[in-house]
């Protein structure tokens, strides 16, 4: 018997959600650096111990006091970077007392721009998604369902226009090999008009998986991390990347030990492209 999956959301093109509280930045970064941070946040649940999963398995789907100090750490740390890519998120739900946790963290971090990918609606018990926050206006927001079973997104963000335009893809990849590997090859699909391209997201897999054996192989990438990212407690395992073409330039690289999810944060300063160091295009604010 096949197995019949719910009609699939369609593609999005999107504006991001502007934040009323802070002022839009109106140049690209005067030093030519960009700082990115790739984090699953596991809905704000603080797993310090594999028996966590277990004990604290109810903070998935009910409020929990710990939730709202645990977000205010993340939003601290946001704070530090232009570009952020965010996975395991609650849109707003019961069991994050109906917040919106992007917009939210985007408030603590004061970043103008902001957007969620809802990618599984459990309606008032879970808004799992996907988000991004940015102090750029992007130039292009595209959201992405990834194939395989629902439940899987990637967003594609572009900063600046022209042949040195920079696409970002930030995702959160599925635990089976098989639907990854139908997921990598739409994911390259989106990335072949650039030249300039950042991955961003829990890929679920090795980076030597990623660079040497999947679809990504030809698009001459490379993983500047290479310390663990989960669990966070005992690292052992690289999951977490931000994945860079070869002409970005690396200043600087960590996985912060930090450790307020059952993932550890994955840092990267990275060198602008010339052309987009200069003022950046007009941006239209809604009042």
């Amino acid at each position: 018997m096949l197995r019949r999956w719910p009609a699939r959301r369609a593609i999005d093109l999107c504006d991001p959600q502007v934040n009323p509280r802070c002022v839009p930045v109106a140049d690209w970064p005067a030093e030519g650096s960009l700082r990115l941070l790739s984090f699953n946040i596991q809905v704000g649940i603080s797993t310090q111990r594999y028996h966590h999963y277990l004990t604290r398995s109810w903070q998935h789907l009910l409020p929990h006091a710990g939730r709202s100090d645990n977000l205010q750490r993340i939003g601290q740390l946001l704070g530090d970077f232009d570009l952020v890519a965010l996975q395991e998120v609650d849109g707003g739900s019961l069991r994050s007392g109906y917040v919106n946790q992007v917009e939210h963290l985007a408030h603590l971090g004061a970043f103008p721009y902001w957007y969620q990918q809802l990618n599984r609606n459990l309606g008032r018990l879970a808004q799992h998604s996907n988000g991004v926050l940015s102090r750029l206006r992007p130039s292009l927001l595209e959201d992405h369902p990834l194939p395989g079973p629902p439940g899987r997104g990637a967003m594609l963000l572009r900063l600046g226009e022209g042949p040195d335009a920079i696409a970002v893809v930030m995702m959160h990849l599925a635990l089976g090999a098989r639907t990854r590997t139908r997921q990598l090859a739409y994911i390259r699909e989106l990335l072949s008009d650039y030249r300039h391209r950042v991955l961003m997201g829990d890929m679920n897999t090795h980076a030597n998986d990623l660079l040497q054996h999947s679809p990504l192989r030809d698009l001459g990438l490379w993983a500047p991390q290479v310390e663990a990212t989960f669990p966070s407690w005992q690292p052992q395992r690289c999951l977490d990347h931000i994945l860079l073409s070869a002409e970005l330039s690396l200043e600087r690289c960590e996985v912060l030990p930090l450790p307020i999810s059952d993932h550890l944060p994955v840092a990267v300063q990275i060198r602008l492209p010339t052309s987009l160091c200069g003022p950046a295009p007009p941006m239209l604010v809604e009042s």
